[in-house]
Formats: structure tokens, C-alpha cells, sequence
């Protein structure tokens, strides 16, 4: 585990104030953290942040779910009920540059910490607010999780068999691609407050993001009218471009355009098809997927994974297997891009984590930090950063305000 960074991060010197909970809120303070943020994450006394009871599987008193996505962060442990707690949060906003809350819109109000309040206290302060569906709409007032926006966003409506029920993605994906852009949404306006002296409120919602990333499945849509249906791994738009069944394992193969399907046809030995006037193009296999797509399936069946992929892969068309976690987290591409961690945990030992995605050449990101037990650095906190001494928080402990290790 590196050191924690000084000043040689990207977000180095910046201090966000972490009140989410779930998944979209802490993956994105985590990715704030692993660029150097110091991210200081307050939690319920007593269960703290709803994942830590999202298990099993559970590890050292740890929930898998929950060390998955609070890295590189401090806990402290706060009642925002206790009007003592909720001034806490004050003091430590106004010493922060971001805030990151996923309360249901107008929450925030009732302890004192919405933007309007937090901005008197602090003008340079960035306040970044996730939601479901946003500050603003008819359905600003409802609850929402990964699962159920997913369906409202149209993902689930795509994802799935052919002919059969629509599926939920494996990953709360709507979840992590909220976090990630709301990051990119926080990182944009910290640099805009460097021109203008001023923070800004971001209201970033799961429905908002889902819908943009539907990407090309939206465009069809909306450019030419045509309602999306569900297709398993294929492609509607391009063929051979899905998982077929080998000898052992399945295989994933993208033949994307006339080169690819000239090599491909080769490596089959079946190089009448690149002059079959039925496959002659893309748009022609299109519309004969279902002459082709068999005849493809039955010369895949005929030998393993791994010949297919010494084949394809001299050929240069894209493929790979369909790992599990256990093939995944032993490739060698994965290990060598370092995206197996290894961090000491006071726990657990040694926490096995998904690594940083993102490669720097001049301010590499970095786990310093495990994910932290629930009030674990109150007193830290309280000491470092609100300077408050040894009695005072031993006075708010006694008023119950907080709750720590």
C-alpha cells in the first residue's frame, strides 16, 4: 500500500465531505480518493453506511459489497438527527471543497446542510447532490435503487435473451457510471472555481445518466425511429459479433468490418463466404443472420476456446473468453495493468481489491488507504481538521452527536 500523497496527485489539497451511501455516491468519492482527495465519509453511528450489512460474503467484520467502493477514505461517525451532529457537518462543510450527498431531494434541508444553507458558509464549495431522478420533475420525490432505474432508464428493456424476459445487468452499472460522471461533474467544477472564486450545486441523477448511456441504442431510436429489442450477446447492427459455444468454454468474437470478416473466413476455412453473395457485406449478413449465424455456431462447436483464440488471435480478430472471477483475477493482462490490488487491512490481513483503471504518466493514482470501519478516524477528524480537543468530543459523545472507534 503507497504512502498517503502529498501534494504530487491530481487532487491533492482538496477535501471532500462524503455523506452518500450505497454504491454511485462512494464510487465516486472513491475515485476522488484515489486521485488524492482526502475524502472524509460520515456515517450513522452504530450501522454506518448501508452496505456494511450487504453480505455475505463478509470478511474480517466487513461486507465484500462495502469494501468494494470506500478506499482511500476516512470514517467518522456522525448523528445528523442530533442537532449537535448536523452543526458538526457545518463546521466540517466549511472547511471542505466538495460535498457529495444521495439524500431524497429536500432531506438535506431538514438538518440545516442543503446547498443554499452550505453556500453562505462557504461560497467556493462545490455540492454535489445524486439522486434518482434529480432536484427538479414529477417524479423528484420518489426512492430509487440501481435495479429500478435501470428499468425506467431502458437498459433493462435491452438486456437479455432473444424472445425472452428483460434482464438486469450482473453490476449496479447505473450506479457506477453515476459515480464516475459525477466525478468528472466535480473535477470540471473545481477547475471552474479556479477562474471564478465560486462553487456551484451538480445534480446528477441515475435516470439522467442511464438515459445518456444508451448511446447508438438511443440514436436509433430517435434518428430513425426504431424501437430497441433485446438480443442476448449478439449485435443487431453487425455480424459475427457475439459469444458462441466451443468445445469447452464460450468465446466472444467481434467481426467488425470486411477486413475482419475476410481473416475470420480463413481461420474457419471458409473462404467461399467472403464471395457469398448473402455475406458479402455487413449490412448483407445482417440481413441473413439467421442462414448465418447457425453455420457459424456449428464450425465454433468443433474445437476448444483456446484453439479458437491461438487462431483468431494470429488473424488479429478481436476475441476473448467469458471469464469467471476466478479466470479473470488470474489473467495475465489483468495482472499485469495491476488491476488486482493487494491492501493490509487492521482486520482482515490482506484485502484483495479491484485496482485504479486510469493510468498517469506524471501523478499515478494510488490505494494508501484501506476502506475504512465505521468510525474509525472520528477523533482524527475532530482533532486534525475541526481542532477540537480531547474534552469537546468527549462532550458530544455524551450529547450523543457521534458515535466512534
Amino acid at each position: 500500500m503507497a504512502e498517503r500523497p502529498a501534494q504530487d496527485l491530481p487532487l491533492s489539497g482538496i477535501r471532500v465531505l462524503d455523506l452518500s451511501r450505497i454504491l454511485a455516491g462512494p464510487w465516486c468519492t472513491m475515485m476522488l480518493g484515489d486521485l488524492g482527495a482526502e475524502v472524509i465519509k460520515v456515517e450513522r453511528p452504530g450501522t454506518g453506511d448501508d452496505t456494511r450489512t450487504w453480505g455475505p460474503p463478509f470478511v474480517g467484520g466487513e461486507s465484500a459489497y462495502y469494501l468494494c467502493c470506500n478506499r482511500n477514505k476516512k470514517s467518522i461517525a456522525i448523528d445528523l438527527k442530533n442537532p449537535r451532529g448536523a452543526e458538526l457537518v457545518k463546521e466540517l462543510a466549511r472547511v471542505c471543497d466538495v460535498l457529495v450527498e444521495n439524500f431524497t431531494p429536500g432531506l438535506t434541508q431538514r438538518f440545516g446542510l442543503d446547498y443554499e444553507t452550505l453556500r453562505e458558509l462557504n461560497p467556493r464549495l462545490v455540492y454535489c447532490s445524486i439522486t434518482a431522478y434529480g432536484q427538479d420533475g414529477p417524479y423528484r420525490d420518489r426512492p430509487g435503487y440501481d435495479m429500478v432505474l435501470s428499468a425506467v432508464g431502458g437498459l433493462m428493456w435491452i438486456t437479455g435473451p432473444s424472445g425472452g424476459e428483460p434482464c438486469k445487468v450482473g453490476v449496479a452499472i447505473t450506479d457506477v457510471l453515476t459515480g464516475v460522471h459525477a466525478s468528472g461533474a466535480i473535477t470540471a467544477a473545481l477547475l471552474w472555481r479556479e477562474r471564478s472564486r465560486r462553487g456551484q450545486h451538480i445534480d446528477a441523477s441515475l435516470l439522467d445518466v442511464q438515459v445518456a448511456c444508451l448511446a447508438n441504442i438511443a440514436s436509433n431510436y430517435l434518428v430513425a425511429g426504431k424501437e430497441a429489442t433485446r438480443w442476448g450477446t449478439e449485435h443487431e447492427s453487425i455480424i459475427p459479433y457475439q459469444v458462441f459455444r466451443t468445445k469447452d468454454q464460450p468465446l466472444a468474437i467481434a467481426v467488425a468490418n470486411q477486413k475482419l470478416w475476410a481473416n475470420f473466413c480463413a481461420a474457419v476455412e471458409r473462404s467461399e463466404w467472403i464471395d457469398d453473395p448473402r455475406f458479402a457485406s455487413n449490412s448483407r449478413r445482417v440481413e441473413h443472420r439467421e442462414v448465418l449465424l447457425p453455420l457459424v455456431a456449428e464450425i465454433m462447436a468443433q474445437k476448444t476456446c483456446d484453439e479458437w483464440l491461438e487462431l483468431f488471435v494470429g488473424a488479429s480478430i478481436p476475441c476473448g473468453p467469458v471469464n469467471n472471477m476466478q479466470r479473470l483475477f488470474a489473467d495475465p493482462q489483468v495482472l499485469h495493468r495491476d488491476m488486482l490490488a493487494e491492501v493490509p487491512h487492521p482486520t482482515i490481513g490482506t484485502l484483495r481489491l479491484t485496482g485504479i483503471p486510469i493510468k498517469y504518466s506524471e501523478t499515478p493514482a494510488s490505494i494508501y488507504q484501506p476502506p475504512p470501519r465505521l468510525g474509525e478516524h472520528t477523533d482524527e477528524i475532530l482533532t486534525n481538521v475541526l481542532a477540537l480537543g480531547a474534552a469537546q468530543i468527549e462532550a458530544l459523545r455524551r450529547q450523543g452527536a457521534l458515535d466512534g472507534a
